[in-house]
């Protein structure tokens, strides 16, 4: 902790950042990208990190132009008026709430595994959100000091993961490609790099040094970026992607990544240590998403962030995604794509690029604070992949 208070909360912030996007989406990226093959994933990999690191640097220039503790709704009705704060609370709601859902299966899954079966899945999801969602309740400085004892477990079990693994790996299955396929695991990876709701939290946190949290978005996205690419090149390189054990029929049986490769290899210590690897993950990115909620809805509705108006927001968090994680245990995919291809399209990349271009060209504000450069092609450009990214979740959703 000595070190975190040293720098500013710099360590901590770029392990908050890192931790919120290495989440529950990583697990299902090879199964979501295996038809696509591994250097086409890396291609796509690319373009979305950069996308993503991108409208965070939007995110933050706007953070720098409002007051102390602004949120997004904040953000979004000071540059876009009263429509562009009803869309940030639609939008807001249904990708958390779809985030949340998607962590809470995962979590009490991956509970249920290491527990060998002998607790139902019902009562590990309840455990799991029992034991997790007071750490967010304490708020942000509990946050990262668990977040940082989870990411010593996310560091051992993924070395000891990849340690185990490579000797498994074959080259052949690395070459197959289809450009064609490869563009359709958007919606997914665009969640797995989702970390901008976190931003104004930060920005807080850390005291709104503006160079250490740009500093932290840096490398706190690229963190995920090289580990995902590793993840990649274990999975694909060792599942094939036909067969009763594939790729292609855990996507159909809405498996993420662990379960095929354990039973493909017939090697139980090995899926031990899968499992988790997943459930530090997960949690990781479960606790970041859920302050970054507490700080939304505390923003929105006008409540403090303590005592009952506290409590009261962590239960409008945590209550509806546990009953509905109850109530259809088998969601797990669909939430994400729905979460990736429309809630962290257009709240994460959309509407940072409509904010900054609203700040900059409509209200004047001081390109002094200017944290991507580029001007207005850029912007456009960054509109434009958006819209790419929509056709394609339309058609994936509509075939």
């Amino acid at each position: 902790m000595h070190i975190i208070h040293r720098f500013g909360h710099l360590v901590g912030g770029t392990l908050l950042v890192a931790g919120t996007s290495i989440g529950v989406g990583m697990l299902a990226l090879p199964v979501a990208t295996a038809a696509g093959g591994f250097i086409p994933s890396l291609v796509v990999y690319l373009v979305c990190w950069l996308f993503m690191l991108c409208t965070g640097l939007l995110v933050l220039e706007a953070c720098i132009w409002m007051p102390y503790g602004s949120n997004l709704i904040t953000l979004t009705h000071r540059l876009l008026g009263g429509w562009g704060r009803g869309l940030c609370w639609i939008l807001y709601l249904f990708l958390f709430t779809s985030l949340m859902v998607a962590h809470v299966v995962g979590g009490g899954g991956a509970l249920t595994t290491l527990a060998d079966g002998l607790l139902p899945n019902w009562v590990s999801v309840l455990l799991y959100v029992a034991v997790f969602s007071p750490i967010v309740y304490l708020g942000t400085r509990w946050v990262d000091r668990t977040n940082l004892v989870l990411m010593v477990g996310v560091v051992i079990t993924y070395l000891t993961f990849c340690g185990s693994s490579f000797p498994y790996i074959d080259k052949t299955l690395l070459t197959r490609m289809d450009w064609s396929k490869a563009w359709f695991a958007l919606p997914i990876i665009f969640t797995a790099f989702g970390y901008q709701s976190l931003i104004p939290t930060l920005v807080n946190y850390m005291h709104r040094d503006i160079p250490k949290i740009r500093f932290a978005l840096i490398f706190g996205t690229m963190l995920p970026f090289l580990i995902y690419i590793v993840w990649e090149l274990l999975i694909v390189g060792i599942i094939p992607l036909e067969g009763p054990h594939g790729l292609a029929a855990a996507l159909k049986a809405g498996q993420n990544a662990v379960q095929p490769l354990g039973e493909h290899l017939n090697n139980p210590l090995l899926l031990t240590i899968g499992h988790l690897f997943a459930f530090f993950v997960m949690t990781t990115s479960f606790m970041g998403i859920g302050i970054a909620f507490v700080d939304f809805l505390a923003d929105g509705l006008k409540v403090e962030k303590k005592g009952w108006g506290k409590f009261g927001l962590c239960v409008l968090i945590f209550v509806p995604p546990t009953a509905i994680s109850l109530g259809n245990p088998q969601i797990f995919f669909q939430a994400l794509q729905y979460a990736g291809g429309i809630g962290v399209a257009l709240l994460l990349g959309l509407l940072p690029v409509l904010m900054v271009w609203s700040g900059r060209y409509k209200q004047g504000f001081s390109a002094a604070h200017r944290q991507l450069p580029g001007g207005r092609l850029v912007l456009c450009i960054l509109i434009l992949f958006v819209m790419a990214e929509l056709i394609i979740e339309w058609r994936a959703l509509f075939s």
